[in-house]
């Protein structure tokens, strides 16, 4: 039996953890592995801009680290940015599986041209227009750009727990329509614009006449894949650094853990 831990970018309790793994019942996994989703020690509780991701990628990495220290076979990390993938690329042999680049990537195997779908909260106006830098960004380093032809966006609380009450007759209709405009700028393919999403998928999947294409299960059927056939990702691509510094980032970490709350 293989085991693949899913690295959660937040410092999520049980319930948390049971809000993510949810999505491994929306596609059939192989029997062979199993799929630990494993929270960071220490973060944010939302991710609204750089500040939050430089914070978010440092406790990624440690929890990595963890992970393969613990035999995991393999990692995949519950985020469409890649946070802190190329980072434990560089320092493990183990298959590191991306959400984000293998989402776009997959989603041009489906069609020609994408529109992703991006939650907007309403607590935090001032995100709206550097999460859609955020995104372009990320195409544009993806090298994706030219085929997306809309960001769509739709508005609800970034807390888990309210976004998901409810979601049957109020989210996920407005996620609907924001898909449905992306259809008519020309799209093919939708893609979910975040992992914190991905309980809409059958329902979208249900009710639109193009695939969706849903990144955390999907880095679930992609770790089956790479481990079925022997692959991890290229140390060319991946150099290792000169000292890996994971007792610096641990000690961070501790520190962190101790001023959780201290800023909330």
């Amino acid at each position: 039996m293989r085991r693949a831990a899913v690295i959660v970018p937040f410092p999520f309790d049980e319930e948390g953890l049971d809000y993510r793994s949810a999505e491994m019942a929306q596609v059939e996994l192989s029997p062979d592995i199993t799929f630990d989703y494993k929270p960071l020690r220490a973060g944010v509780k939302h991710f609204l801009g750089r500040h939050d991701e430089m914070l978010i990628e440092f406790a990624i990495w440690e929890a990595g680290i963890a992970a393969a220290e613990e035999g995991y076979d393999a990692i995949t990390v519950n985020t469409l940015s890649d946070s802190g993938v190329a980072e434990l690329r560089a320092v493990l042999d183990i298959p590191v599986v991306s959400n984000g680049k293998a989402s776009f990537l997959y989603a041009l195997t489906l069609g020609t041209r994408f529109s992703v779908i991006v939650q907007t909260d309403p607590d935090y106006p001032q995100y709206t227009d550097a999460g859609l830098a955020f995104y372009k960004n990320l195409m544009k380093k993806f090298e994706v750009s030219q085929f997306c032809t809309s960001i769509e966006l739709f508005e609800a609380k970034s807390n888990m727990r309210e976004l998901f009450t409810g979601r049957e007759d109020e989210v996920f209709p407005k996620m609907k329509v924001a898909c449905e405009n992306g259809l008519a700028k020309g799209a093919d393919v939708i893609i979910l614009g975040s992992t914190t999403l991905s309980q809409a998928g059958p329902y979208l999947s249900e009710n639109l006449p193009v695939p969706v294409v849903n990144p955390g299960p999907l880095a679930l059927k992609m770790v089956e894949t790479v481990l079925g056939l022997g692959h991890s990702h290229s140390s060319i691509a991946h150099p290792k650094p000169a000292v890996i510094r994971t007792k610096m980032i641990s000690a961070m970490l501790d520190a962190a853990r101790d001023h959780q709350d201290a800023d909330d």
